[in-house]
């Protein structure tokens, strides 16, 4: 008779106590999958609602319209719709947290969302939190210098290193910047700036020369700072010393990110005077003559003047007028090395400081001379052309803001520039928004 084998006491139930464990672990390691996984999901999803919640309170406020609505309409229609208990949108202008905290420039949007949890709350875990931020810079228009006040502008965002090149100094000529300094928009690695011969560039101050790409210097002592005491056309041996550009900067869009302007002469046609020497402002047709200004006229009176065809003042001819604008609609600009050439921009009104313009749809070539009698006072402005400098030698040269899609450094003359913002054009800068976090 076989004798029976008897389990103690104590152990009796601990399998259904290790298998109640086991369920309960099952169940937690399901509620992090589970849950988790739901809890990444909404976090991921606040986050997308939180960022185009923050850019629609950013282009509200830009417009003048409720930024507090539009961001929480946004975040609504992504599924937070700051009920208090699931969700809550909070919207800050300024921010009330994180490095921007206290500036006004800058919206803040916080989305706080409760996912209520499936397996998780067997282990006493009911929901999960998740707060997402997004924040978002807001620079509204303003009227203000244009490009930043830089004197020499190349705006092609792309160029090469054979036909389409950005800003090529080549040549026997130099160009003097003071004040204002130069920029070069584009992004080609090696050769958004050139130079090449003798083509020279020199600063007379601090002025900054700023190439978003890279450059090419054939003759690095021709890129140079002027030594202090050594100004224009003085060239005494240790009157200078290279410099490089600073190169690798932020590339700004294409068309510029500021308004342009408008002038319109409302059909009212320009007229010659009765002893030819004059004129007076309005809308010329150059199919009337071979040029603007026609033959005899050496004398622009102030105002605007809308002009289709090409714009040339020959060698030997002169040209004046003070408060003037011309905006050449179509055609090119010649101003000769051997004329002399003295035209300021209005000084003011609604074109102050602009000089020369040819709009966007304008992309003929502008050549830029004139001896060494010559002035120009006022910005020239020319977005979509080639703007060609030969040089006139003149010690007044140009007080001008030269803005172009391509710069061209030509000839055998020197160039002085000199930026003075009270004598330039100002335009309304359109609004920027981005994201910083």
């Amino acid at each position: 008779m076989r004798t029976p084998i008897h389990t103690p006491r104590s152990e009796r139930g601990q399998a259904i106590v290790l298998i109640a464990l086991a369920i309960v672990g099952l169940i937690a390691i399901t509620g992090l999958v589970v849950d988790g996984g739901m809890a990444f999901a909404d976090r991921r999803q606040a986050q997308n609602a939180a960022d185009s919640a923050v850019m629609a309170a950013s282009l509200a406020r830009v417009r003048g319209e409720n930024y507090i609505l539009a961001a929480n309409q946004q975040a609504s229609q992504n599924g937070y719709n700051n009920d208090g208990e699931q969700n809550v949108v909070e919207v800050h202008n300024p921010p009330v947290s994180g490095p921007y905290a206290g500036n006004a420039q800058y919206i803040q949007v916080i989305i706080t969302s409760r996912q209520r949890t499936f397996f998780a709350s067997v282990i006493g875990i009911d929901d999960i939190t998740s707060t997402v931020e997004a924040v978002a810079r807001v620079k509204p228009a303003e009227w203000s210098q244009i490009m930043g006040g830089y004197a020499v502008v190349s705006l092609a965002p792309h160029s090469d290193c054979q036909n389409n090149k950005a800003f090529w100094a080549h040549g026997e000529a130099t160009i003097e910047i003071q004040g204002g300094g130069i920029w070069v928009n584009s992004d080609h690695p090696t050769c958004a700036f050139i130079q090449q011969g003798n083509g020279s560039v020199a600063f007379d101050d601090g002025s900054p020369f700023i190439v978003v790409g890279g450059a090419s210097i054939q003759k690095p002592q021709l890129v140079k700072r002027q030594a202090q005491g050594f100004g224009y056309m003085q060239r005494a041996e240790g009157g200078s010393v290279p410099m490089q550009p600073i190169v690798g900067a932020v590339p700004l869009p294409y068309p510029p990110p500021f308004v342009m302007p408008k002038p319109s002469c409302g059909g009212k046609p320009a007229k010659v005077s009765e002893d030819g020497s004059s004129m007076s402002p309005g809308y010329w047709d150059v199919e009337k003559d071979e040029k603007f200004p026609p033959k005899g006229v050496t004398t622009l009176k102030s105002g605007v003047y809308c002009i289709n065809g090409d714009v040339r003042v020959n060698g030997g001819e002169t040209l004046e007028g003070t408060g003037v604008l011309l905006v050449v609609e179509n055609g090119s600009v010649h101003f000769s090395g051997s004329a002399t050439i003295d035209l300021g921009a209005p000084g003011g009104g609604p074109f102050q400081g602009l000089l020369l313009y040819l709009p966007m749809s304008n992309s003929q070539t502008v050549t830029l001379n004139g001896n060494a009698d010559s002035s120009f006072r006022g910005t020239i402005l020319a977005p979509a052309s080639l703007i060609r400098l030969n040089g006139n030698e003149s010690s007044y040269g140009f007080h001008s803001q030269i803005i172009g899609l391509y710069i061209e450094l030509s000839g055998t003359s020197n160039m002085l520039v000199k930026y003075i913002d009270s004598q330039n054009y100002d335009a309304v800068i359109s609004p920027e928004i981005y994201f910083t976090q």
